[in-house]
């Protein structure tokens, strides 16, 4: 599957900002494109003394703002424009939080459950040394994504350390607390979430989640975070689909139980008994307060959008509605807030986490989530205002914020020489 449609939708989103910043065309073209693309193939030696060659990525979109920053994701579909949609994005997604960071992302084209543990470690150690040449605390600060976690950053740290000669933590984010983590990043992306679906809420009416229905797409680390602090805040929580399938009961599933004794096994959360096997498509379209997609991008095309029967749909995956189906929901009345504002969280912790590790100075994880609750509340207001100054959508407002704050900080900067 190539990753050319993704990036062509980020591109447009780009050129539908533009169109409302009234954009130079030579500035726009500059924040079309990335600043660097690394391709590298690496050899690893299998478990069985086989060598395999692995093709990976490290994109940098942006650096006008600050270093780069982006999640490194391991998926047999990775390619090169996939990536660089995905760092034009959180480009996008650092401006509209305004945390000083430009936008990258790095990949590695590997089924990682085809790999051992010591496997996954060598590709992973390997790769960290192939992207050395452009990551560092101070340039490019990389992150988990999907089909990687905290001991895959664990491993980066690492490896850059002892080609450093000394730890360096700030490096990357996402990391065990023990090794300079920070509290509260596992669960940001999905309290981020949350925090975007309240304010959603509140927009529309609902004041809070207490008793609304709510229905996750994907039950990884982002959507099963909010799938259970949803929970937490009353609602009830019908239907989640994890890689395998999607269950569902009316009166709400027990999600901390579903987290705890189904999710990672084998069978995944189909083993659970009390509820109906539903099949993913049906699981977008079921009636509900709030639709929270987690899994991966365009999800929601021109084919199901007509029957999402959602009030609100809080992106926690990157890109999970394609550009026609974004139109279709808009005419439906349905409140989209999109991925660079919904799952920001993540990144806004990935912040607070390298602030910590610069300063060697840590704080409570009461501090990081009131100041992530700040952050995305300030972010909400924001795109809120700008769609009713602009008389647009959510995304496009999103975009118009983030776009114009790049290109303030490229004009101001001004071309080198």
């Amino acid at each position: 599957m190539s990753g050319k449609p993704v990036l062509e939708m980020a591109q447009a989103q780009l050129v539908e900002a533009a169109r409302y910043l009234d954009l130079d065309p030579g500035l726009s073209e500059v924040l079309s494109k990335p600043k660097r693309q690394l391709i590298v193939n690496f050899p690893v030696v299998m478990d069985n003394g086989e060598v395999q060659c692995f093709e990976g990525y490290r994109v940098q979109h942006n650096t006008s703002r600050g270093p780069t920053k982006g999640g490194i994701r391991y998926h047999p579909d990775v390619d090169v424009d996939e990536t660089t949609a995905l760092s034009m994005w959180m480009t996008w997604k650092c401006a509209v939080v305004d945390i000083p960071y430009g936008g990258a992302k790095g990949s590695v084209k590997v089924d990682t459950k085809k790999l051992s543990m010591r496997e996954l470690e060598k590709l992973t150690r390997r790769f960290a040394t192939e992207i050395n040449i452009v990551i560092g605390e101070r340039s490019d600060i990389p992150a988990p994504d999907i089909g990687t976690n905290g001991q895959v950053m664990a491993w980066i740290m690492d490896t850059l350390s002892m080609q450093t000669g000394y730890t360096v933590p700030g490096v990357i984010t996402g990391k065990p607390i023990t090794l300079g983590g920070s509290q509260g990043r596992i669960e940001a992306t999905g309290r981020g979430c949350i925090v975007a679906a309240l304010e959603a809420c509140k927009e529309r009416g609902l004041t809070d989640l207490k008793d609304k229905k709510v229905v996750v797409q994907g039950f990884g680390n982002v959507g099963s975070v909010a799938a259970y602090l949803a929970e937490e805040a009353g609602a009830k929580v019908i239907a989640v689909s994890d890689a395998r399938s999607a269950i569902y009961n009316e009166n709400g599933l027990p999600i901390r139980e579903l987290y705890q004794k189904y999710s990672g096994r084998d069978g995944g959360i189909a083993e659970y008994k009390d509820c109906t096997p539903i099949t993913n498509a049906d699981l977008l379209t079921l009636k509900c307060d709030v639709l929270i997609p987690a899994a991966i991008q365009q999800q929601i095309t021109i084919d199901n959008a007509d029957k999402i029967q959602a009030g609100i749909v809080v992106e926690g995956a990157n890109g999970p509605t394609t550009r026609e189906a974004d139109q279709i929901l808009s005419d439906k009345g349905i409140l989209v807030v999109p991925d660079i504002l919904a799952n920001a969280g993540g990144v806004v912790v990935s912040y607070f986490e390298w602030v910590q590790d610069l300063q060697n100075f840590f704080w409570e994880e009461v501090e990081v989530n009131v100041k992530l609750e700040r952050i995305m509340k300030h972010a909400y207001e924001g795109v809120r205002v700008t769609r009713e100054s602009h008389k647009c959508d959510m995304r496009t407002a999103a975009m118009i914020i983030g776009v114009k704050r790049v290109a303030e900080a490229t004009v101001s900067r001004g071309i080198f020489p």
